[in-house]
């Protein structure tokens, strides 16, 4: 049976959703941050060398990253659920959304969150990258969202799981959502999804504030 590794406020709810979207039994193994460093706990090094959340274990194999482990579910135990057919233009854009979350929309959300809890640097870093990337980044994926239902065309595939944390993450942001009725729409409909609200009842309280 798959173990999810489970930090709190991490990446690592988006495995409980995959999980519960494709009916998959699971067990989990909590862990909490430091409160004061935000930090994941050393016990996870035990796990896998970089200590950090998400990762599971099945079996014998452990999987790191968010990517990584949505391929290793999909593949090997979705039976062909929420992945577009191969060879074609649907899955050339699932695999890119699925890389994008993590390689592109999640770096100046980081920045943003760590310059914002502990101060660092000044405001000139965030005025002349943070921000305009942030806004960049995510004035397209309104765009995006603009032109079909789910990233992917008109089907909810693991890519849309995969794209979730970055804009829920923005979402705690009023100025940044108020402006993008697409993506405020595209949360709202994965938080309606069943499977999405059996996910958080099992991981427990999400705090996108206190994620990093």
């Amino acid at each position: 049976m798959i173990v999810v590794h489970h930090l709190n406020n991490s990446r690592s709810q988006r495995v409980l959703w995959l999980l519960e979207e494709l009916g998959i039994e699971y067990d989990i193994k909590f862990y909490e941050r430091d409160s004061k460093t935000m930090l994941a706990p050393s016990s996870l090094r035990e796990v896998h060398p970089l200590g950090k959340s998400p990762v599971i274990t099945d079996a014998e194999v452990t999987v790191a990253e968010s990517g990584a482990i949505i391929e290793y579910i999909v593949d090997r135990y979705g039976n062909g659920q929420l992945i577009p057919e191969s060879c074609t233009p649907e899955r050339l854009r699932y695999t890119y959304w699925l890389h994008y979350a993590e390689g592109s929309a999640m770096p100046p959300l980081v920045m943003n969150l760590i310059f914002n809890r502990f101060g660092a640097g000044d405001s000139r870093a965030n005025d002349a990258f943070i921000a305009p990337q942030i806004k960049l980044h995510f004035d397209y994926i309104e765009a995006e969202l603009g032109k079909n239902t789910w990233f992917v065309g008109s089907e909810f595939t693991a890519a849309d799981i995969q794209m979730s944390f970055p804009l829920e993450l923005v979402a705690i942001q009023a100025e940044l959502i108020s402006s993008r009725p697409k993506i405020k729409d595209f949360i709202e409909r994965i938080h309606a999804r069943p499977a999405y609200k059996r996910a958080l009842e099992r991981g427990g309280k999400y705090d996108y504030a206190n994620s990093i």
